[in-house]
């Protein structure tokens, strides 16, 4: 029986971007994963799933959030790590605009602070509001903040975008963010 779909990206997501030692797996300097030697070891603890059902979970994730070598045997989340990585990305010019979606409960931090990556190694930034939106309301009643990424490139901040389209940066300070109502 195929493996549950939406059970299996979140066991990917988890080992691939935070924890790829629960199960044993290294990933090397870039995030990337031998995929036989991560079918191995997760139905070693447990979570069994076979190649076809790993490749099915890749091509159908609406969020893109894993991405495959250009030979076909190696595995790495597209963005979103808490263990060091190097995606190997390189600089690009953002849009003027970018979005970033979170509750409105983490709104006067945000403000005071600016956005800053928590537990993960970069900032996520979305190219459209609806995505942002999104986003926000996987951790509670949505926000949205306009983000000044033109200004903050002409400033000298590095952005980078990730396979999966995310846009990412170290920090954005509170000058450069504006709150949005959101029109989704």
């Amino acid at each position: 029986m195929p493996a549950n779909p939406t059970q299996l990206s979140k066991f990917l997501s988890f080992v691939l971007r935070h924890k790829p030692d629960s199960i044993g797996l290294v990933l090397d300097q870039q995030g990337w994963a031998s995929i036989e030697d991560l079918i191995a070891k997760g139905n070693a603890v447990g979570t069994s799933f076979s190649r076809a059902d790993l490749l099915d979970v890749v091509a159908t994730s609406d969020k893109k959030r894993f991405s495959l070598s250009d030979d076909g045997q190696r595995i790495r989340a597209a963005q979103g790590h808490s263990v060091a990585v190097d995606l190997g990305l390189l600089p690009r010019e953002p849009p003027s605009v970018l979005y970033h979606g979170t509750a409105t409960r983490f709104v006067d931090a945000i403000l005071s602070e600016g956005l800053k990556p928590q537990a993960r190694q970069q900032v996520h930034l979305s190219a459209d509001e609806a995505t942002a939106y999104r986003v926000g309301q996987r951790h509670g009643k949505p926000a949205i903040f306009k983000v000044g990424a033109g200004h903050m490139h002409s400033k000298g901040f590095v952005f980078f975008i990730a396979d999966n389209g995310v846009w990412l940066t170290d920090l954005v300070p509170p000058e450069f963010l504006m709150l949005s109502s959101p029109s989704v």
